[in-house]
């Protein structure tokens, strides 16, 4: 089939390498005119890692990220709450890997670029027909046809509009993001990703880079949460001019300026801050159907949510994994378009709707109600099992799966 898909972030560009690992002939077609490694950190879950090397991309994988070993919960002392083993550590069959962003992204451009054709500053900006893609250039308009059309393009997606066209902005619960990355000590192992505090003022932690040999820093990625408005009906975000902006320390500072844990310095790691962005923290209800003719979604277009539980990336190439099975499962492209939307809709929709109601994070918040001044023995406060529960119950409606479960 000949296939267009509109965006070349991670979930467009691993689709692209999918497809075409399957015989289809594929187009990328990408907004911006020179892709550059930008961003900050992310982290791959070991299932989507699978995926990456079905495509023969671990060695690479291995080479320019951190091999994450536990997600530990803390509270904002510092204080442990539960240490949950990650990738080979915790029984998975790949490992979960901290990474830069930009990075794995421009090593799947460089990939993708090899194998397909990838076009940089050609904005999908709408379909004709059915089938036709209608491109926005710096040299003017232009119209490409394709057997299906794939939207990758992002929250904002122009083909999501065609599903949604009174949608309107992306759904704001009042709470903005401020991500950055810091050379500093390495801290506990090494390996390991914290989130610390609870839902009005989260820090999340882990490094993305191996230590440097001539003072052994590690480059570690940090994102501070912080509720600046209470969430009511209507309430709107940011204007989208203002999305990725720089941080200023004054807004983080008088919440976080204490947080000193015997393992890391918080305050130091913000100040220390080699690049400082701020989001809003945003999403989308879950559309009824991400399919319109010979089209479909994928990736953030299709199920935009908040960044809780390491599932953007990773879903986005589930996604892609998933389409290009349908496609080959099905002769028919409405019942393989069909198939695909079947089996990951429904699981994308229940995370969004998990981490609307904090995900993981809930977890956080009873441990602040019950020791606001944080606790001698966790056990005093909260049954440590009933804690494991809960992570694992989330992590398996996330479709997580250790080697030999079901």
């Amino acid at each position: 089939m000949r296939i267009i898909i509109a965006g070349g972030g991670i979930g467009g560009l691993t689709a692209a390498l999918a497809l075409r690992a399957r015989g289809h002939e594929v187009t990328v077609l990408e907004a911006v005119r020179e892709p550059k490694p930008l961003g900050v950190g992310i982290n791959l879950l070991p299932h989507a890692v699978g995926v990456l090397d079905e495509l023969g991309l671990l060695p690479a994988l291995r080479g320019m990220a951190v091999e994450t070993s536990a997600l530990v919960f803390a509270n904002r002392h510092g204080q442990a709450i539960h240490r949950d083993p990650r990738g080979l550590a915790g029984g998975y069959s790949h490992p979960q890997f901290s990474i830069h962003r930009g990075e794995l992204q421009m090593m799947l451009w460089r990939e993708a670029s090899t194998q397909v054709k990838v076009l940089s500053g050609q904005r999908v900006v709408g379909v004709r027909d059915g089938n036709v893609a209608l491109i926005e250039t710096t040299e003017g308009p232009r119209e490409l046809a394709a057997d299906l059309i794939v939207g990758a393009d992002g929250i904002h997606s122009a083909l999501r509009r065609r599903l949604a066209p009174d949608e309107g902005a992306p759904c704001w619960r009042g709470v903005m993001m401020w991500r950055g990355t810091s050379w500093a000590p390495p801290f506990l192992d090494g390996h390991t990703m914290v989130q610390a505090g609870y839902s009005q003022a989260k820090f999340v932690v882990y490094p993305i880079g191996a230590p440097r040999e001539e003072d052994g820093l590690q480059l570690i990625n940090w994102i501070a949460d912080r509720r600046v408005r209470e969430p009511e009906p209507g309430l709107t975000a940011p204007d989208r001019a203002d999305w990725s902006r720089a941080g200023r320390l004054e807004d983080l500072l008088p919440t976080f300026g204490r947080w000193r844990f015997d393992w890391l310095d918080v305050p130091g790691l913000i100040q220390g801050a080699e690049q400082m962005l701020e989001w809003p923290m945003v999403d989308r209800d879950p559309l009824p159907c991400w399919r319109l003719g010979p089209s479909t979604l994928l990736g953030d277009a299709a199920h935009p949510m908040f960044p809780i539980g390491s599932n953007g990336a990773t879903q986005a190439i589930m996604d892609a994994r998933a389409l290009a099975e349908a496609l080959s499962n099905h002769a028919d492209l409405d019942t393989a378009l069909a198939a695909y939307e079947d089996e990951r809709r429904p699981l994308c929709a229940r995370i969004v709707e998990m981490n609307r109601r904090e995900g993981l994070d809930a977890i956080l918040d009873r441990v602040e109600a019950l020791a606001p001044d944080g606790f001698a023995r966790l056990e005093d406060v909260i049954d440590p099992a009933e804690v494991a529960a809960e992570i694992n119950a989330y992590k398996a409606a996330a479709g997580h799966r250790t080697q030999g479960s079901r």
